[in-house]
């Protein structure tokens, strides 16, 4: 009796069929080749701009290549992923309109609906792609592109501090007359301990010094400190040289530089707000938008390529070219309105999260409304 083999079929391909796979692979490739295309020319107009200062600054090549340009590509690729999603849907879906290959998938019997699944699935891909990106990568080589910046750009960073007060834990309150945070040094230091709402220990040093070799964070140098410690009526000073101590506070705690929260993972920042949260700070805001701002721009991915794929989706007279105006418009004004958003949080006190999801909410009435319009 003759066996046949059983043929175990690939799960991939059961899901995917071949439009599915044809569509995945146009959108994908159109995304990076959009990508190379305009971050190749923003590069051209960056160095061109910037020769002059790399040339006066005495800016090394590997640095500027290796610290500046290497990072600067996928910080300004994640920046305007949504334009490139919108770009490459357009482009590719106009040109299989045109060569009435959309209408073929219709007349088939797949519907406009099932038609847009390779769209999400690449917008998935697209997505998840550039959330770890900018909340995991791209932060860390935002350290070496800001400082490559204030190195050989001239753009100053803040370094310094002045009157610096903040709560460093419950009913404890650090205040320095003066930071510097290059040498990660205070000067005129108080740390003041409180019970209910009485004055128990009074700490002064002239300087204090944060250790940034120790295995441990929150370790100071006190150096030239006192201590009053106050029981009733009674009063015991302690003073010494040097003394080593744990205070909950680091420099970036106490010095803030424009771009700062971009530097951050997104853990690093979830722990920052909730820090800063805890202390009562209230400077946390830029912070808290570059959180949510990270999730959002991802999931804005989906909403742009609903929107891109509804509406360039029917064979009209005029080829891509008005869908292809449509869709910058959209996506610039997208981008606009998430920047205005961003800034209107920060300066007026609006609520972060509502404020940047605020263009994504406006886009997905938009993504609805296109959808329904859609050829079915």
């Amino acid at each position: 009796m003759k066996m046949h083999k059983l043929k175990i079929q690939n799960p991939v391909k059961l899901f995917l069929t071949r439009i599915d796979r044809y569509i995945i692979s146009k959108f994908i490739g159109t995304y990076i080749y959009s990508i190379f295309l305009i971050i190749s020319i923003s590069i051209v107009f960056d160095f061109n701009e910037n020769l002059a200062k790399f040339s006066n600054n005495h800016a090394p090549w590997k640095a500027i290549i290796f610290d500046y340009y290497a990072n600067f590509i996928p910080y300004y690729a994640s920046l305007f992923s949504p334009l490139f999603v919108f770009i490459a849907v357009i482009f590719f879906t106009s040109k299989l309109a045109g060569n009435s290959e959309i209408i073929a998938m219709l007349a088939s019997g797949t519907s406009f609906k099932r038609l847009l699944r390779p769209y999400l699935i690449s917008a998935a891909i697209i997505a998840g792609l550039n959330f770890y990106l900018s909340a995991f990568l791209i932060p860390k080589g935002n350290v070496i592109r800001q400082n490559f910046e204030t190195q050989y750009k001239n753009k100053r960073k803040n370094t310094s501090a002045t009157n610096v007060q903040l709560q460093v834990g419950p009913g404890v309150i650090a205040f320095m007359q003066s930071y510097d945070n290059l040498t990660k040094r205070g000067y005129g230091f108080t740390l003041d301990k409180f019970e209910d709402k009485k004055l128990v220990s009074h700490m002064t040093a002239n300087v204090i010094q944060y250790d940034t070799i120790s295995d441990s964070r929150y370790q100071w140098r006190a150096i030239n400190y006192k201590i009053r410690t106050l029981k009733g009526l009674r009063e015991h000073i302690t003073t010494g040289t040097e003394m080593d101590t744990t205070i909950i506070m680091e420099p970036m705690d106490l010095v803030y530089s424009k771009g700062q929260q971009e530097t951050f993972t997104s853990p690093e920042l979830k722990r920052y707000i909730n820090k800063q949260q805890e202390r009562g700070s209230v400077n946390v805001v830029q912070y808290e938008v570059e959180y949510h701002k990270r999730i959002a721009t991802s999931f804005a991915s989906f909403i742009l390529t609903i929107i891109g794929a509804s509406l360039s989706s029917r064979k009209r007279k005029g080829g891509m070219g008005l869908y292809l105006g449509i869709g910058l418009g959209l996506s610039f004004s997208y981008i606009l309105l998430q920047t205005v958003s961003s800034t209107f949080a920060i300066n007026a006190s609006a609520p972060p999260f509502l404020a940047v999801w605020i263009p994504n909410i406006l886009y997905a009435l938009i993504a609805y409304y296109c959808y329904r319009q859609a050829p079915n």
